[in-house]
């Protein structure tokens, strides 16, 4: 026969389990992650602060830190009054590649052009501009990626004169020029190309384009950067600065 101090034995016992199985999980929160702070409704980070703010994010990723992006309903409710980004993301449209996954950010943080290859045309031109001289981020990203789809494409046009249909041959004729540039080099072709895929767009946005990007890069307020995601490390590298 079970006793009636046993019971309340066991059952003191028990509480005390899950109550430090409570605080084990309050200890194993995640923290909130760190956001940019914003003054008269734009960022107030430097370029290379708002850098540094990736790479913290994706070091955090590739160790697998827990942390808490803001995109609760009190971020909503803030951010409906107006947005704040500390950087334009050109990036391609792979369902591999977030980032605001890759560098643990939330809403309201980044403002992310996406396509096939991470080109930039008009409207992505238009895009970035907008988020610079409207927005005021200080920073452009132009990030490519292992085993792009898009470069091997145009690498398929320069090796085997291939063809594709619909617009699919359109989007990726501005990666051409990258294939031909990296022919010849030394390693793979296709990760030669897509690097310099990035490289070309990057110059474009350094040297030939609009006073509106130009004129802040000259004055040391805008930096534009290119990125390569390796898909199966998690790792960005910023490998093209100025």
């Amino acid at each position: 026969m079970i006793s009636r101090r046993k019971v309340l034995a066991g059952t003191a016992a028990a509480g005390g389990a899950i109550a430090a199985g409570t605080g084990a999980a309050s200890a194993q929160t995640p923290p909130p992650a760190r956001l940019a702070p914003v003054v008269d409704g734009k960022t107030a980070l430097s370029p290379d602060q708002a850098l540094e703010l990736l790479i913290e994010g994706n070091q955090n990723f590739l160790n697998d830190v827990p942390t808490s992006a803001p995109v609760g309903r009190e971020r909503r409710l803030e951010i409906a009054k107006g947005q704040a980004p500390f950087a334009a993301y050109v990036t391609c449209s792979d369902s591999r590649v977030s980032p605001e996954i890759l560098f643990g950010r939330g809403l309201g943080e980044l403002f992310i052009i996406r396509n096939a290859g991470n080109t930039v045309d008009t409207v992505a031109l238009g895009s970035i501009e907008y988020a610079v001289a409207e927005l005021g981020v200080p920073l452009v990203v132009v990030m490519g990626h292992e085993a792009c789809g898009a470069v091997k494409a145009a690498k398929a046009v320069v090796d085997e004169n291939a063809t594709f249909p619909g617009s699919i041959g359109r989007m990726i004729e501005p990666i051409i020029p990258a294939v031909l540039e990296v022919r010849g080099s030394e390693g793979d072709m296709l990760a030669n190309a897509i690097r310099a895929n990035v490289s070309r767009v990057v110059k474009q946005l350094r040297t030939s384009t609009d006073p509106l990007l130009l004129e802040p890069q000259e004055a040391g307020t805008l930096k534009v950067v290119g990125a390569h995601y390796n898909l199966g490390t998690g790792a960005v590298d910023f490998f093209d600065r100025p």
